[in-house]
């Protein structure tokens, strides 16, 4: 298994607080924040609106599943296939001026443990990353 999307502990109230007005300054007052979660999509599926896909070889397996672990219970997107770089990519998203924040938990791996975010993707083969193991 590559890595499984989870979540970190929740940022205090007070951290959330200077984020949203760091944000509502950057973007001149029209903040908006969306929090996308899998909490009710169905467990062993995949998610709807997303492209599940990979990079080099393999085969990536992208579900839905239960994880008592996640601070937004039930449900996280888990990568339980082999491929060398497995990549979920949201649809219709065009950020701008923003940020993004993903928090997950990396439960195993032959080679690497690890998860990130990447952006401007055009296809699976296209895009920049940054990760974290």
């Amino acid at each position: 298994m590559r890595a499984a999307l989870a979540f970190r502990s929740r940022p205090s109230a007070w951290a959330s607080l200077v984020l949203a007005l760091m944000l509502a300054l950057l973007m001149g007052g029209n903040a908006m924040a969306e929090t996308l979660n899998f909490d009710n999509a169905p467990a062993g599926s995949a998610p709807a609106g997303w492209t599940l896909t990979m990079t080099g070889k393999g085969e990536s397996k992208w579900t839905v599943e239960a994880e008592p672990t996640a601070p937004s219970k039930p449900n996280v997107l888990k990568q339980s296939g082999r491929a060398t770089f497995p990549v979920a990519i949201k649809s219709d998203t065009n950020i701008r001026n923003g940020f993004v924040e993903v928090k997950f938990k990396a439960v195993s791996g032959s080679e690497d443990r690890a998860a990130g975010i990447i952006w401007r993707a055009k296809d699976a083969d296209n895009y920049y990353v940054v990760r974290a193991s």
